[in-house]
């Protein structure tokens, strides 16, 4: 029988995820990660002691091991300080990318081999297929639930050995099965803040975490005048519109954020669209797919968009048909041809 090792974070998809697995006819094991000490969270938040005892309650109803490993100083090092740095370059970072390419993929597989694992399972909404002895990763059946952008950094050797198996349902589904088997968490909120910001309000962990103060700087425009003074750069993100901290008469963008000179540039909605951009820390999982007509998503929740790519020097160039809006530097950008993440890197 083969071991199996899911990532359980107390969540209702996760938790059917080690259902599923079991079902099939796997040994499976539970593992909650302890990433950080969050005493005061939100009720959108994850990752909080109460997930950790909602993960171990399904766990004893199916039989299961329990176990929480603390990350916390891996996820500190991994996740919370780039994004700290990411912000202060005038950036906007995406960690839950971060936490899958560091932690679950990465720390938590190499936890599964101590364990004798041959494979760990997540609650991700995704599917992996091989063909060809090259494991592809491919959009959920369910679209609204689709979290294959935040997968793209897989390796082959990490998608050789992870299950998904929510892919092939749809939400309803899975809270369907979470309450045919009386799981505590089946009709559970779902997690929408970043974990370690459960009150949304960056720049004051960033302060915090850095134990830095970020100085106002100066507001221009397209043709370099000064019009304004901001608040801090670590305040804003390009396409920003409310939340300025100052008022113009017309509805103005944060179309650049330049740390060098500590200045945020304005614009009207037009001037924050472009048609091209360039990644770095690229990873591809479909080589021969790169050079020809793709669809790109430059944020979780966008449509494909048709695009052209050059991969050259491991930056990736990216063209699009048509104008795209407010194109962010430290968000991702991902490569799909069809149902299938070809790959993607980190805009910059």
């Amino acid at each position: 029988m083969k071991k199996v090792l899911a990532a359980m974070s107390g969540g209702v998809d996760s938790s059917v995820t080690a259902l599923l697995l079991k079902n099939a006819g796997y040994d499976v094991i539970g593992a909650t990660m302890k990433l950080f000490d969050n005493v005061n969270h939100s009720e959108k938040a994850c990752c909080t002691a109460d997930d950790a005892f909602d993960a171990k309650s399904v766990c004893f109803g199916l039989g299961l091991p329990h176990y929480v490993f603390n990350f916390a100083e891996d996820f500190t090092h991994s996740v919370i300080e780039p994004f700290c740095a990411s912000y202060i370059r005038g950036e906007t970072p995406n960690p839950c990318i971060e936490c899958n390419r560091k932690l679950k993929f990465d720390r938590l597989l190499r936890r599964a081999k101590e364990l004798d694992c041959t494979k760990i399972a997540t609650g991700h909404y995704a599917r992996i297929e091989e063909k060809g002895g090259r494991f592809l990763l491919r959009k959920a059946v369910d679209e609204k639930k689709d979290q294959s952008y935040v997968l793209y950094t897989m390796t082959q050797d990490e998608l050789s050995k992870t299950l998904f198996p929510l892919g092939g349902l749809t939400k309803p589904e899975v809270r369907s099965l979470a309450k045919a088997n009386g799981f505590v968490n089946a009709s559970k909120h779902e997690s929408q803040d970043i974990c370690f910001v459960p009150d949304g309000n960056y720049a004051a962990f960033i302060e915090s975490e850095t134990g830095k103060t970020f100085p106002r700087g100066s507001f221009i425009d397209t043709a370099g005048n000064i019009i304004g003074e901001h608040l801090g750069i670590i305040h804003y993100t390009i396409g920003q519109r409310k939340g300025l901290g100052a008022a113009f008469g017309t509805p103005m963008y944060v179309k650049a954020i330049n740390a060098a000179d500590n200045t945020v540039t304005l614009g009207s909605i037009d001037e924050i669209y472009t048609k091209s951009l360039t990644a770095r820390d690229i990873n591809i999982i479909m080589p021969d797919k790169l050079g020809g007509s793709l669809a790109a998503k430059t944020r979780y929740n966008q449509a494909p968009q048709p695009c052209r790519t050059i991969l050259s020097d491991n930056k990736l160039t990216i063209t699009f048909d048509e104008p795209q809006k407010a194109v962010t530097p430290g968000q991702s950008v991902v490569l799909y041809d069809g149902e299938y993440v070809v790959g993607g890197g980190i805009i910059t």
